[in-house]
């Protein structure tokens, strides 16, 4: 049994059942280990989430580091970005979800510890879009609220998105980057 493992499962009970409902015993279960051997590969609940939270932000700032590399125009690293970040959100629900709803059942030193990473995925926005206002492609907006509006549109995807349903993670993320990029009003408008 490997901590990855451990972990996985733990995603998943948590994105299931929520942080607090869920008990060691589930994760332990879902591992098919006793519980008292889980206490081998971790220490507590806490750390576990912690380690999940972390694991969801790695793999973002992975994918978003990725994207922003790419020698693309501001508008189009944005666009890419989204894509990328809805394709992640979406494959990985049960992280994506723990990422969403969790983060605020850390006690505070454990939430001190992951405010960092969280910060640092964030300002990959920030900077996606000063990039773009340097270049002139984007309006002066400020940056933190745009990027935390960006966020917080895509974020609630995982509530109601449909696999089976009449869009993919790539529709989605098109249709919200033109919302962006280009706003409601018509020429007309």
């Amino acid at each position: 049994m490997t901590r990855d493992e451990i972990l996985e499962a733990a995603a998943q009970i948590f994105g299931q059942k929520g942080f607090h409902a869920a008990s060691m015993q589930d994760i332990a279960q879902a591992v098919n280990l006793q519980k008292a051997s889980l206490y081998h590969h971790v220490s507590s609940k806490q750390e576990v989430l912690l380690a999940v939270l972390d694991r969801a932000l790695d793999l973002l700032i992975d994918h978003m580091q990725a994207v922003v590399a790419q020698p693309l125009p501001p508008e189009e690293k944005l666009r890419q970005a989204m894509i990328v970040y809805l394709n992640v959100m979406l494959e990985h629900r049960d992280l994506a979800a723990v990422l969403l709803l969790e983060h605020r059942s850390l006690e505070p030193e454990l939430h001190a510890r992951h405010i960092p990473r969280r910060d640092r995925f964030e300002k990959l926005w920030r900077d996606l879009i000063l990039e773009g206002q340097h270049t002139g492609v984007f309006t002066p907006v400020d940056p933190n609220l745009t990027a935390r509006a960006l966020l917080g549109v895509m974020n609630w995807t995982i509530t109601w998105y449909k696999p089976d349903g009449p869009l993919n993670p790539q529709d989605i993320a098109a249709q919200y980057a033109d919302l962006f990029l280009r706003g409601l009003l018509s020429e007309r408008g």
